[in-house]
């Protein structure tokens, strides 16, 4: 695809992605879709709303009535269109810097689009191709205020409340100023959680923090845990549809260890569970562990969820998917990322026992992440070519489900290119955090001379 990547379509603003794009992707949904009503949201960037303006433009020019729900998490959309049966436009850039913005498209089943649907919009936009309206037949808009308050008592009845409750838990939470402040406080509190918080006032500057909820940008959170003597520790992405944690002792706590956690907590013998080639070898040994099947795709929502469909079209049963950034599926639930209820379910387990001891088994293995930006299409090919010859040129044999994945045995190296930001990714993972960083940093060096020379 060329439009949209793994998770949407991102861009910077004005550079990349304009009112002017968002109107033709929204005039091509509602053609595609041949529906008579849809949903535009937002997250809480400053360019939000512009963009929701474009988007209900756009789909009231093909003789789509629209109901507008202001700024509200993607999860609280998507069960919106569940329980309305109607398709979504929703305005978000998930975890990337306030600059950028983006769409993505939701069914009419409350399940963000699969890779097939997006394509033919892609090809309508491409083409140029709308069921433009008549002056007489023109959508309508209304605005609709209740979608937070119906999303928190949504997820207050699919939770184990009472053992929360009971628990008297101290939650800190940051939201980091995105669409989480408007439900997430509320929520842990009607489940029976004290809860303190910080960044948790809706600002599309992201003053407090930057948006993706990693371990080097929560120092606020951990000291919050700290200074609250808090249980846990609860971060959140822009749009909300990711959970991850610190733990007692106001250390943060990698995602991929809380993604087995809660596997081991919900996977059976003879389940499957769905995740990218990024995978940690955490989940790996959760999978073995219990005798569960573990299906691998190409990073992304869009993709993860393809293939947990497939999987549920042959009978399969996937109670729990996702990756190590904090972005999980309870499919039973809802088959959207959720980071209100994935943090609930961690709540359920922390009812039991400390974070601590819940993540225990699960902290063996360090992880590295690296970044390199590049400048224009012959950087991203040299990059690219590079990391063919380097994986290549390795004692292991490459995956290429997504990138050039080398596994080890003890370690194991993944580079490839982000599906929204002009950025090639560099991943390491081993027991000790020398290896982890030997190997990212050769497969950097490698990309880094190829940008040189390039």
């Amino acid at each position: 695809m060329k439009l949209f990547g793994s998770s949407g379509t991102r861009g910077v603003v004005g550079d990349g992605l304009t009112p002017e794009f968002v109107l033709r992707v929204a005039k091509a949904a509602g053609t595609v879709w041949g529906s008579d009503r849809a949903v535009v949201a937002r997250d809480t960037r400053t360019t939000g709303e512009m963009f929701s303006n474009a988007a209900a433009s756009g789909l009231t020019s093909v003789g789509v009535d629209v109901d507008v729900l202001g700024a509200v998490p993607t999860p609280g959309a998507v069960r919106y269109c569940g329980a309305e049966e109607v398709p979504a436009v929703v305005i978000t850039a998930s975890h990337n810097p306030p600059e950028y913005n983006g769409i993505k498209l939701v069914g009419d089943d409350g399940v963000e689009l699969a890779v097939a649907d997006l394509e033919r919009i892609e090809d309508h936009v491409l083409a140029e191709e709308f069921a433009t309206a008549s002056w007489d037949e023109v959508g309508e808009i209304r605005h609709v205020d209740s979608a937070n308050r119906e999303y928190v008592e949504d997820l207050l009845t699919a939770i184990d409340g009472d053992a929360i409750a009971d628990a008297d838990l101290t939650v800190a939470l940051d939201p980091g100023h995105g669409a989480g402040c408007l439900t997430s406080p509320d929520f842990f509190r009607e489940l029976g959680c004290e809860v303190v918080t910080v960044n948790a006032n809706p600002d599309g500057h992201f003053p407090g923090r930057e948006s993706e909820p990693v371990g080097s940008k929560l120092g606020d959170l951990c000291r919050l845990v700290k200074a609250s003597d808090a249980d846990v520790g609860i971060a959140h992405d822009g749009d909300a549809d990711r959970a991850v944690f610190v733990d007692e002792a106001g250390e943060f706590v990698a995602g991929e260890a809380s993604l087995a956690a809660l596997a081991a907590a919900h996977l059976d013998e003879g389940d499957t569970t769905v995740a990218a080639v990024n995978v940690s070898q955490r989940l790996v040994d959760v999978c073995d562990d219990v005798g569960a099947n573990l299906e691998l795709t190409p990073i992304g929502a869009t993709n993860l969820i393809t293939r947990i469909r497939d999987l549920w079209a042959e009978g399969e049963s996937v109670p729990i998917a996702g990756e190590g950034n904090g972005g999980i599926f309870f499919p039973n639930y809802r088959l959207v990322r959720d980071g209100a209820y994935t943090a609930a379910k961690f709540l359920e387990l922390v009812a039991d026992r400390p974070v601590s001891e819940v993540i225990a088994p699960y902290t063996d293995y360090v992880n590295v992440r690296v970044n390199l930006a590049y400048e224009d299409e012959a950087e991203l090919e040299a990059m690219l070519e590079a990391a063919r010859d380097y994986a290549e040129s390795s004692e292991a044999t490459p995956n290429t489900t997504d990138g050039y994945r080398l596994d080890y045995g003890d370690a194991w190296v993944l580079v490839r290119p982000s599906g929204t930001e002009p950025k090639v990714r560099v991943y390491a993972e081993a027991r000790d955090e020398g290896r982890a960083r030997e190997l990212a940093g050769g497969a950097e060096a490698a990309l880094r001379a190829a940008i040189d020379d390039s």
